[in-house]
């Protein structure tokens, strides 16, 4: 017979955990004291602890577990395995989306930050992007928080993915009127593969030349780099053929340091 901290011992495992096995009716003693309340355990009772240590190392839930224990089969063992096979693989490409996001993070952290890049007008091939667009009137001072949450209620999109993403836009025709200080759309990007909407809020962004400029700041400081972009448009001859998006790349959601926000506008003419 086995004290409870022999086993611990034994098995590198904790009291505690021995003691929430009988608890739940897991893995209880053989024996159990009257008058001391010490638990014992037998050496044929070792088998079945190593099996429920294996499957735990596998990730399988305790109550999956406890059936096996109740039906110990080769059909039932088998089929444990292969749900956990396919749970684990879900995990797995939930993982390789999560590197993705942390890559794609920090890439646009460090490229936000480069401050060469302030306050100049630069012609840029963006790639094609996805965005999920809320159409709605928003003034250049107002707190984006209930829009973010209305465009996140309407996409079913979770609020943890919105981080350094959200976007604005400003009509072609403000535009073209030189409007600056109303946006007619907040939106978000997609970067999830396994993620899609259904309906009319979903709009792909055709990889283009954008007119582009970065500056300190957030949606409240942009109008006088609008005007700075459109005299360059003007300059150049260039017609716009799409409304203007209005990207915070570093915000208050990624610093308190106002002095670190930065905005892009980005607007495809040719």
């Amino acid at each position: 017979m086995f004290l409870i901290g022999e086993i611990s011992k034994l098995f590198q495992i904790d009291v505690r955990t021995l003691r929430y096995y009988d608890e739940i009716d897991l893995f209880k003693p053989a024996h159990v004291d009257e008058r001391s309340g010490y638990r014992y355990y037998t050496i044929e009772q070792f088998e079945q602890l190593n099996t429920i240590l294996y499957l735990k190392a596998l990730h399988i839930p305790l109550k999956n577990v406890k059936l096996f224990l109740q039906n110990r089969n080769i059909d039932h063992i088998l089929q444990l395995l292969e749900e956990q096979k396919l749970e684990t693989e879900q995990r797995i490409s939930d993982f390789v989306q999560i590197q993705k996001k942390i890559e794609s993070r920090i890439h646009q952290i460090k490229d936000a930050a480069n401050d060469q890049q302030m306050g100049t007008i630069r012609e840029v091939v963006l790639p094609e992007r996805m965005i999920v667009r809320l159409k709605q009137k928003i003034r250049h001072t107002d707190n984006l928080e209930m829009s973010i949450r209305l465009l996140e209620n309407a996409t079913n999109m979770k609020s943890t993915i919105f981080l350094g993403k959200v976007g604005l836009s400003i009509s072609l025709d403000n535009l073209r009127l030189r409007r600056f200080k109303e946006y007619d759309s907040i939106f978000v990007f997609v970067e999830d593969d396994s993620y899609r909407v259904t309906g009319t809020n979903e709009q792909i962004l055709p990889e283009a030349t954008y007119i582009t400029i970065r500056f300190v700041g957030t949606h409240e400081d942009a109008a006088p780099y609008y005007k700075k972009l459109m005299d360059y448009v003007e300059q150049k001859q260039y017609t716009i053929i799409d409304d203007a998006i209005e990207i915070t790349l570093i915000d208050y959601g990624l610093t308190s340091d106002q002095s670190k926000f930065v905005t892009e506008i980005q607007i495809v003419a040719k």
